[in-house]
């Protein structure tokens, strides 16, 4: 754990909730199947728990979040940096030099009026896919993404780092 820079007490926390996890599923029968492949199920049920916490990148490669906006940009540290994907979810904003998003993870904005329909509406999330951003080798959601500290890896082409 030292090596990979991963606390001991939070492994233990996570093999607790996934042990109480399956136990649930034992009791109420439902079969425990596994879908490495299938980060999407995982990218949307964070998307459920965050999906106040929603920002689009912007012409001006800023990020802009989408129902009180405000100007934010993912952290130098995040593992997304580089790749700027067009819709993100974050956990937390933290302000140093500017505001700046904490724990995200890319997603598909159709996702947010599926997930949360009483929050948001078709014009609040229509992509612009049409639009031209700069050329930055943008992500797509849907391909190989991160979830910042590890929770998801689509690796792809794109390797986890502390965020």
């Amino acid at each position: 754990c030292f090596e990979n820079f991963i606390q001991v007490r939070s492994m233990r926390k996570a093999r607790d909730i996934r042990e109480q996890l399956e136990s649930m599923m034992e009791r109420v029968e439902v079969d425990l199947v596994s879908n490495v492949g299938d980060t999407d199920a995982i990218c949307k049920a964070i998307t459920a728990g965050f999906f106040y916490h929603t920002a689009k990148l912007q012409k001006s490669l800023d990020y802009r979040t989408v129902k009180h906006p405000q100007t934010v940009h993912i952290h130098p540290s995040s593992s997304l940096h580089q790749s700027q994907p067009r819709w993100v979810v974050y956990h937390e904003l933290v302000f140093t030099t500017k505001e700046f998003m904490r724990q995200i993870v890319e997603i598909k904005p159709e996702w947010l009026c599926e997930i949360a329909p009483h929050y948001y509406k078709k014009n609040d999330v229509e992509d612009d896919a049409g639009k031209k951003l700069p050329k930055m080798g943008m992500g797509k959601a849907g391909g190989s993404r991160v979830v910042e500290r590890g929770l998801v890896e689509g690796a792809e082409h794109r390797a986890a780092a502390p965020g």
